[in-house]
């Protein structure tokens, strides 16, 4: 399988084979940016095969050419699926497509069969990694096997020949876990034709019953509860409690919606949204509330400063890579209420520190585009390849 080349390469030479637990049947940040990446390696001339879970209705048309790999639900959480092998059709199609790296995109079995059939083959096989995977036990009372998920993560890694965060906080924390030596960074972009300050809308506000100089506290996810919704409707609460003016806008669905507006029975629920229509419900709010801290990028809260909003999030990896304490917003422990309570109430009640921290945040926001952070994956693609010819 090995494929000889000279001293120089382009990205016109590739061949990608890559392996995810989730493309395109269920949306988020992950493989979005997974689809926007091949997007940009097919525009360069790069080959790219994409083997991962299909259903009938996916939540939106995949961008390269798909190959199904068997999965069975996941127990509790059925709208995901969990690949379970590489059979031996697929096995040959990979084969027939003679790929010269392989790119693992989900750490589950499928991540796990994927290195172990490139080290047969002799293919240089890189991961990228998008959530802080071994956290997620904890919100279902499963944290005592922490330790024996990152366990597994660390073989997972080490096996490869390198491994990308989409984060320089998030790779500090890799490279303290030692889950591999070779630890880059493949960030995310922002759609700044989406994601701008003049997508904010009056009508969609008012539409919605909030007035005009009413402050809004934005969430923008899926909503399930690994991402800290918890932790927000406690902060809210305690907003409450101290007779603070605002008004909270819930932008996404879940699992967890029917729990969360139980919870927050006073906030406004805009399910579901995408492209313009995003761009206007997160430029109409007036500051994004992050308390997750499962996220190794947090490409929501890039896309709250390209719309010139302060960010209030958690101390945790991502947020720490694009927050700046008390310049574009403010950075709060973990599950501290009052801390993230104080910080909301600060940009409720100061007009002119919310503005100050948007504008920060919305320069800030300029470094990051979509063709860059790709063309810097691809890149590395090459570097890989030809340390391993070397």
């Amino acid at each position: 399988m090995r494929l000889l080349i000279g001293h120089i390469m382009d990205a016109s030479q590739l061949r990608i084979a890559l392996f995810t637990g989730n493309y395109n049947y269920v949306r988020d940040g992950a493989n979005q940016a997974l689809n926007r990446l091949v997007g940009h390696c097919l525009r360069q001339g790069a080959a790219v095969r994409i083997y991962s879970p299909v259903v009938d209705m996916p939540a939106f048309p995949p961008t390269g050419d798909l190959v199904g790999i068997p999965s069975l639900p996941v127990p509790g959480r059925g709208e995901y699926r969990a690949p379970m092998m590489i059979p031996p059709s697929v096995k040959k199609d990979i084969a027939a497509f003679r790929p010269n790296i392989f790119h693992i995109g989900s750490p589950e079995i499928l991540g796990h069969r994927a290195v172990t059939l490139a080290r047969k083959w002799d293919v240089p096989v890189v991961a990228s990694v998008h959530t802080r995977f071994e956290t997620y036990f904890r919100y279902y009372r499963l944290g005592f096997i922490e330790p024996l998920i990152e366990a597994t993560l660390r073989r997972l890694y080490q096996r490869c020949d390198a491994i990308f965060a989409p984060s320089e906080s998030m790779a500090e924390l890799l490279r303290a876990q030692q889950m591999n030596p070779d630890v880059g960074i493949w960030t995310r972009g922002v759609e700044r034709g989406i994601f701008n300050p003049d997508r904010r809308s009056v009508e969609l506000r008012r539409g919605y019953g909030i007035a005009d100089d009413e402050p809004v506290i934005g969430f923008v996810g899926r909503l399930v509860v690994e991402k800290g919704l918890d932790v927000f409707c406690d902060a809210i609460d305690a907003l409450n409690a101290r007779q603070v003016r605002h008004k909270v806008l819930i932008v996404g669905d879940g699992p967890a919606r029917t729990w969360f507006q139980q919870r927050l029975p006073d906030a406004i629920f805009a399910g579901f949204q995408q492209g313009e229509a995003l761009g206007h419900a997160v430029a109409s709010m007036d500051m994004l509330f992050n308390p997750s801290i499962t996220e190794t990028f947090g490409n929501v809260t890039l896309e709250a400063m390209a719309a010139a909003l302060p960010v209030v999030a958690a101390i945790a990896t991502g947020s720490q890579s694009l927050v700046r304490h008390e310049v574009n917003g403010h950075l709060v422990t973990p599950g501290d209420i009052k801390g993230f309570a104080d910080a909301l109430e600060h940009y409720c009640v100061n007009l002119e520190a919310r503005q100050r921290a948007g504008a920060a945040g919305l320069e800030a926001s300029t470094r990051f585009g979509w063709d860059e952070v790709n063309q810097a994956l691809v890149d590395s693609y090459i570097r890989v390849i030809e340390q391993r010819q070397r």
